[in-house]
């Protein structure tokens, strides 16, 4: 399909820059890998366009006129920027490059990872700006009209549509108050489920963290007396009293450290969550962010729990429940 600038084909432009430079229509058609025919076709259409014959006979040779000589240089520097801008990916220099980056994540992720790198490549990249948001009802649609650049969340929020890769795994603790009476003994299902509990949901759907929706999937109901809208905020909301939550294991290793809390490790089976990260099919030649998928990719593999994550049998068909459960929230279906 042609594009055209006023009424002038811009693929002419090519046409123009081969028969100025060789003057010549065989030679320009050589390099155009074109016949002579659709060469010649190319000179009249331009000759009508300029109104000028551009390159006219002169005993054996054709010789350029003055407005072809005029058009020489301009042609040559319009083409070279279109070579250099379109043809030619820019190199990435993190050092040099002021590229901002749009990232969702949760308050979670941000916390366990994204801080970390964060810092760190501001030494190796300080002009790079980055802007974190927090994670919304359809993460997905943003993802789609490249509204954000990069999206980490749990693999099922994820699509299936677009790249994506698995960057750590976590498991859950249980966390309370270091003077919660429930925290002082051993932790059994019957105390878990008869103290009263903190939760995170998310959005006006009111999405709710895994370990949230696993629990609704149980036979025994637990008793939620707070739904926190973060999950930093869920620590001050179980200090100075007999509450509990379940928090991801990575997480509950920083809290303990800044907060007066103790963890246990949970009485039941519990799949352990994935964390992922995804980014636009268009996108995936992009070498600024394929450098910082790169970053947070590299430094997941380091950051690990200060402890084992348990690995715990679970059925499968429990899982999938949740998946689904989960998948169907995140893609608007409804809630769980």
């Amino acid at each position: 399909m042609a594009m055209r600038f006023g009424k002038l084909d811009l693929n002419l432009l090519v046409a123009l820059d081969a028969l100025l430079t060789e003057r010549s229509v065989s030679l320009a058609a050589d390099r155009l890998c074109l016949s002579q025919s659709a060469t010649s076709s190319a000179l009249g259409r331009l000759r009508d366009y300029f109104g000028d014959d551009l390159l006219v006979v002169r005993g054996r040779q054709m010789v350029l006129t003055a407005r072809a000589e005029e058009l020489v240089d301009p042609v040559r520097a319009v083409l070279e920027q279109v070579r250099q801008t379109i043809a030619v990916a820019p190199q990435f220099d993190p050092a040099t490059s002021d590229r901002q980056i749009r990232l969702m994540a949760s308050d979670y992720s941000t916390e366990v990872l994204v801080a970390r790198v964060i810092n760190e490549l501001a030494v190796v990249a300080p002009n790079m700006r980055f802007e974190i948001q927090p994670m919304n009802d359809h993460p997905v649609d943003l993802i789609e009209r490249n509204q954000i650049d990069l999206l980490l969340t749990i693999d099922f929020a994820i699509s299936a549509d677009h790249p994506s890769q698995i960057l750590f795994e976590d498991d859950h603790v249980v966390v309370g108050w270091d003077q919660n009476p429930i925290m002082q003994q051993p932790m059994t299902k019957q105390v878990y489920f008869e103290a009263g509990h903190v939760t995170s949901r998310f959005g006006k759907s009111r999405i709710p963290a895994f370990e949230d929706a696993f629990q609704r999937r149980q036979k025994q109901g637990r008793r939620v007396e707070i739904v926190a809208p973060t999950f930093l905020s869920v620590p001050r909301l179980i200090i100075g009293n007999h509450r509990i939550a379940t928090m991801h294991r990575r997480m509950a290793e920083r809290m303990v450290q800044i907060h007066p809390l103790l963890t246990h490790e949970l009485p039941f089976d519990i799949p352990p969550i994935r964390e992922a990260l995804q980014w636009h099919i268009t996108n995936n030649n992009d070498a600024a962010l394929r450098w910082v998928i790169e970053r947070l990719a590299a430094h997941a593999k380091t950051e690990v729990p200060a402890h084992t994550p348990k690995v715990v049998p679970i059925d499968p068909m429990v899982r999938e429940g949740v998946r689904d459960d989960l998948t169907a929230v995140y893609r608007g279906r409804g809630k769980p």
